[in-house]
């Protein structure tokens, strides 16, 4: 604490100063360091049997300006069986593509707009004010047949459209993070009891993932609907300190959400949307630590896997 305390009284003055002195109190802490405790083998390709057949569905790898995720999310696709189709809003504005033609459209993170504030907010209503656009969007979340995936700035984008997707009624909104810094760090996250299609027999893992946003903070219009999402299981992972609890405070929360949401489900399952960024820890080697077990793929590869096998 000597040696940070100089640092810690300008991160006082620069930041939120409950969340600087909440990290500052931590150095102190008999803390174990990051882990990971696996309901399922990392190494198994459930989607293999899926992928000797030949048929690889097609997944809209959605961006929009200042967007720079679509390269890691369409590798964690393609290395699933899929084929992977970058498509802009432009191209969908514009009415050159067809989302009627793709099996999961994944709203990628990143910058889009410069990240400026509500960034994610401007890119749905791209969608909403559009009469065109919104009806192509509300038919394929209505088409039974198909997945959904918005990470980061995806997830704000995608929150945005809860008026078009079926049981998501109580989703939060994402807004300014509590530390009110941008934070890219490896955070614990523990996989929830839910319906989500992504997260499949994963349920009860604790593993890292990759963070990287502004405006991760969940917020609710009501308290209320923050409990009916947790009583009818639509919250699918959680910020979890390194002792495996849900985490409350700074950074293990890196953006002050409550309960630790980090990633939520619609009730079908066919919807999930999550802050932080599986496709860019889904091999081994990209994670800044993982444990010596973990050969070539990493835990959050399963999300795409799981994906196949659901389509298959």
């Amino acid at each position: 604490q000597l040696w940070s305390r100089t640092s810690h009284q300008l991160q006082r003055r620069r930041d939120n100063p409950g969340c600087a002195d909440q990290e500052f109190g931590n150095i102190l802490a008999d803390d174990p360091g990051l882990s990971a405790d696996l309901s399922f083998n990392p190494g198994e390709d459930v989607a293999a049997p899926f992928i000797l057949s030949g048929i690889a569905p097609r997944v809209a790898v959605l961006r929009e300006q200042g967007v720079n995720g679509q390269i890691e999310m369409a590798a964690a696709f393609n290395l699933s069986g899929f084929s992977a189709i970058d498509v802009h809003m432009t191209d969908i504005i514009n009415d050159i593509t067809d989302l009627g033609q793709f099996n999961v459209v994944v709203a990628c993170g990143g910058f889009s707009y410069g990240d400026v504030l509500g960034a994610g907010g401007g890119w749905a209503k791209s969608i909403l004010f559009n009469e065109l656009t919104r009806k192509k969007f509300e038919s394929f979340f209505n088409n039974p047949n198909t997945l959904t995936l918005g990470v980061c700035n995806g997830c704000q984008m995608v929150s945005h459209l809860k008026s078009l997707i079926p049981g998501s009624a109580n989703w939060p909104n994402f807004v300014r993070n509590r530390s009110e810094q941008f934070e890219a760090r490896l955070c614990l996250v523990k996989v929830e009891n839910s319906p989500s299609a992504f997260f499949m027999d994963m349920t009860d893992s604790r593993f890292p993932l990759a963070v990287a946003h502004g405006e991760g903070r969940a917020h609710f219009c009501a308290e209320e609907e923050q409990r009916m999402l947790a009583d009818t299981e639509l919250i699918s992972i959680r910020y979890v300190d390194n002792f495996g609890k849900i985490a409350k405070t700074y950074p293990a929360n890196p953006n002050g959400s409550p309960g630790g949401i980090a990633g939520l489900s619609s009730k079908d399952g066919r919807v999930t949307i999550m802050m932080p960024h599986p496709e860019r820890v889904f091999r081994a080697c990209q994670n800044s630590w993982h444990p010596d077990e973990w050969s070539e793929t990493a835990p959050s590869m399963r999300l795409f896997r799981n994906a196949r096998k659901w389509l298959s």
